[in-house]
């Protein structure tokens, strides 16, 4: 493990060589305080998201489990590309910085894919670690945000699984996540858990009624539409001064009325894609015109 920080504030990260660590950091962090600046969603929720989360800390740090019992977990649903793990990722980061601590927080992002095995036994063993040790060990040295992005994968809806088809170990450790998510609730009231799921018809009962608070982020109304969509612009002509025109008040406009029912994924990507959509200008993004949007944007559309 690795020591960071200086002082009062010096954590150990997790070995990158641990099952399931996609990522560690200590909050705040610049890359993730642009990722929360990045997000287009209505002040009011991005505002009841960081009291809710900020909240629930003071709450269960005062207040006994067996009289508010509040697991610290927060549950973000929508469909893909709506920014949910980016929304996590800042609010973590706005945590940080809002419940300050003499000890820095410690950000953790899981893979659960990486925790799954073939072989009998061994994801149970994987999770047992994770919740037991290496999360346990780590949230006794200081505050901790833990990301489980697409939970659905580790929290598995047991009722709905085959016992032909799906192995037991994968019911042994769904009850082992349980378990060790009800530890560290009871152990740690410092640890702020942030899941998120595309399918949350498929997270198991016993999970979602473990969630604090739950949060659909929707896909962007026309607004949030523009606002993406001139975020990507501007980023695009801050390097190529050609596409300037890209961020036309009348284009922008126009091309966030055309892009009902895209996603904030699809709604960047189509900035690229219009770099590339003329022959003659031959993937040049510095000769990419607003038209090129229009025509990129009624294409998905049409394919949508």
């Amino acid at each position: 493990m690795e020591l960071v920080g200086v002082g009062t504030g010096a954590r150990r990260l997790p070995d990158a060589a641990s099952p399931g660590v996609a990522d560690a950091r200590l909050l705040p962090d610049e890359e993730f305080a642009g990722a929360w600046s990045a997000i287009f969603l209505p002040a009011e929720t991005k505002g009841r998201l960081l009291r809710t989360a900020v909240a629930g800390a003071h709450l269960r740090a005062a207040v006994p489990f067996d009289a508010l019992p509040l697991h610290g977990v927060v549950l973000l649903t929508g469909p893909p590309g709506v920014g949910k793990t980016t929304v996590a990722r800042g609010l973590a980061d706005k945590v940080s910085r809002t419940a300050v601590s003499a000890t820095a927080w410690l950000f953790v992002e899981i893979d659960p894919h990486a925790l799954a095995s073939s072989s009998l036994g061994r994801s149970q063993r994987a999770v047992e670690q994770l919740f037991g040790t290496l999360l346990h060990e780590h949230a006794s040295a200081g505050p901790m945000i833990v990301l489980l992005d697409e939970v659905e994968t580790l929290f598995t809806d047991r009722i709905a699984l085959s016992m032909d088809a799906n192995p037991i170990d994968v019911h042994r450790a769904v009850d082992a996540a349980l378990v060790g998510l009800d530890r560290l609730a009871r152990r740690h009231p410092d640890v702020l858990i942030i899941a998120t799921s595309n399918f949350p018809k498929a997270i198991d009962a016993a999970l979602a009624s473990r969630a604090d608070w739950v949060f659909e982020i929707p896909l962007p109304d026309r607004d949030a539409r523009r606002a993406i969509l001139e975020h990507t612009a501007a980023a695009v002509a801050a390097a190529f001064p050609g596409a300037a025109g890209l961020l036309d008040p009348h284009v922008l406009g126009r091309a966030a009325d055309l892009a009902a029912g895209l996603d904030g994924r699809q709604l960047r990507k189509a900035v690229a894609a219009a770099c590339a959509i003329r022959p003659e200008a031959r993937g040049n993004p510095d000769q990419v015109t607003g038209p090129d949007l229009l025509a990129v944007i009624a294409e998905m559309g049409d394919r949508s």
